[in-house]
């Protein structure tokens, strides 16, 4: 298949989340299993234009009310020959921040913005002469490519172009005063036609939603929760009507990347047929950290957002949390690596004053992520809602067992913790309260400290779990073929 990615962000190039990751993994997959792919993003500030090459002619693009001329980069996604196109404008994109800055979280100008990488996908297929099988969408800001193709474009070259829009966190939309509706650059009559029309704003994600030939989220799980009143952040009631299209298929790992037996920002490597090392990465990690060096004491790591999303209030939050009580009533310790929420920073830096056995780096650290999953014994996860998650995955890959809450791709990836047979990968909870919280990391504690082996049989089956992205990529493939079918009217069974 022809399959061109359209995204607001990608590694290497910019990045805010696992979004990016998800992105390029899926992309070079592909392309591996000998697919075409290509991708289209916007090129931001930070991106270097020496390092990218330049086509010549200036591109004209119908976002806002009047033509926009853009000029065009390209460069490749590394180790891959998937070709990466860039649509430079400086006033929409030469900025720093790709949804907003602390400073403006949320751009004003983010559907013009939109508009202006939606529009220009298809005018950079026009200039290749390239015209894709299926255009795949990523999250709210490219929810105008299905729109446009099931709309406007879906004739001549397009006319067997299929749409994807893939649903990566629905608690983030694209929601504008209805006054921005123009910067889109297309009929008023779609406001109402397209879905774009919410409590008289504009909603993005609800107009892709209601275009997609399919749509898909990052996990089985979280694509049922978005279909609930709980999960679906007022869409559900759409996403119900449109079930037969949903699907969801679980994000897969970057192995070059993490892998304990390769992984060169380790001090020693391991895998499941000789733990052994681990201990040496758990010694480092507690020297790195500032916590006393004790192989016996189990070392529980937390890398995550200060977001509410990643339940961090019932962890964290003052006369709330139970982090201090952990610290307090149990013998463990705690690694915390992240950044966000000024309260939770704060707070964080409060608790490890007064508490030995806490120790946190507020910010980003690759090579201590990598450290805290390899020495660490638990990885702590109570978030809120989760689509897929990947440091569950990473924690299981590197024998140290989650501790997480039952929803999303936690629930598709973890095993639940059998305390008759010593089989599971991690320990599952339900409610999120600072009790289930604690009672959880109890319940983990207890067997790290009496069932020595079923910790290592736990240990030893998580490393072994596949969670490559070659088995990700075919179940996309299956999906592109539906899309063509029910879009195009298209069998790919019958395809040479």
């Amino acid at each position: 298949m022809k399959i061109l990615m359209v995204t607001s962000e990608i590694v290497p190039f910019a990045k805010t989340g696992g979004l990016a990751d998800a992105v390029s993994a899926l992309a070079i997959t592909l392309e591996k299993q000998g697919h075409d792919v290509r991708v289209v993003m916007p090129r931001y500030y930070k991106i270097d234009r020496s390092k990218l090459s330049a086509i010549e002619e200036p591109l004209a693009v119908a976002a806002g009310q009047v033509e926009t001329w853009v000029k065009v980069y390209s460069s490749t996604l590394p180790n891959s020959k998937v070709p990466v196109y860039f649509i430079d404008h400086e006033g929409a994109f030469g900025r720093d921040g790709i949804y907003g800055t602390k400073a403006e979280p949320d751009f004003h100008d983010n559907p013009y913005r939109s508009a202006l990488l939606c529009h220009g996908a298809f005018q950079i297929c026009r200039m290749l002469g390239w015209y894709p099988d299926i255009m795949h969408a990523h999250d709210w800001f490219c929810s105008l490519v299905p729109v446009l193709l099931k709309h406007v474009c879906r004739n001549g070259y397009f006319a067997h172009t299929a749409s994807i829009l893939t649903i990566h966190n629905l608690g983030y939309q694209g929601w504008y005063p209805k006054d921005s509706y123009p910067a889109l650059g297309i009929g008023w009559d779609l406001y109402y036609g397209a879905g774009f029309e919410r409590d008289g704003s504009i909603n993005l994600l609800q107009a892709g939603i209601s275009s997609a030939d399919m749509i898909t989220t990052v996990s089985p799980t979280y694509a049922n929760e978005i279909q609930s009143v709980e999960g679906g952040f007022g869409l559900d009631g759409l996403l119900r009507v449109r079930s037969n299209v949903v699907r969801g298929v679980l994000n897969g790992c970057d192995l070059d990347v993490w892998n304990p037996k390769t992984d060169k920002l380790l001090p020693a490597n391991f895998d499941y047929k000789n733990i052994a090392n681990k201990a040496l990465c758990k010694k480092a990690l507690q020297k790195r950290m500032g916590l006393s060096e004790n192989k016996d004491v189990p070392v529980i790591g937390i890398i995550t957002r200060l977001a509410d999303q990643k339940g961090i209030a019932e962890i964290f939050a003052p006369n709330y949390g139970s982090i201090y009580a952990m610290c307090k009533n149990m013998n463990i310790q705690f690694a915390v690596l992240g950044s966000g929420e000024k309260w939770c920073e704060d707070e964080i830096n409060t608790l490890q004053s007064n508490l030995p056995n806490l120790r946190a780096y507020i910010g980003y650290d690759e090579g201590l992520s990598h450290l805290i999953e390899a020495g660490s014994d638990f990885f702590l996860m109570p978030s809120r809602y989760e689509p897929c998650g990947l440091n569950q995955m990473y924690s299981m890959l590197y024998g140290t067992l989650p501790i997480a809450r039952r929803t999303g791709g936690l629930a598709d990836t973890i095993e639940q913790y059998n305390e008759s047979t010593g089989d599971g990968t991690g320990f599952l909870f339900d409610n999120l309260t600072p009790g289930a919280i604690y009672d959880t990391v109890g319940w983990a504690v207890h067997a790290y400290y009496n069932k020595k082996a079923h910790i290592e049989k736990m240990q030893k089956r998580g490393m072994q779990k596949n969670f490559s992205w070659e088995q990700s990529a075919k179940n996309y493939v299956l999906v592109y073929s539906d899309a063509l079918w029910r879009g195009c009217g298209i069998n790919t069974a019958d395809w040479k």
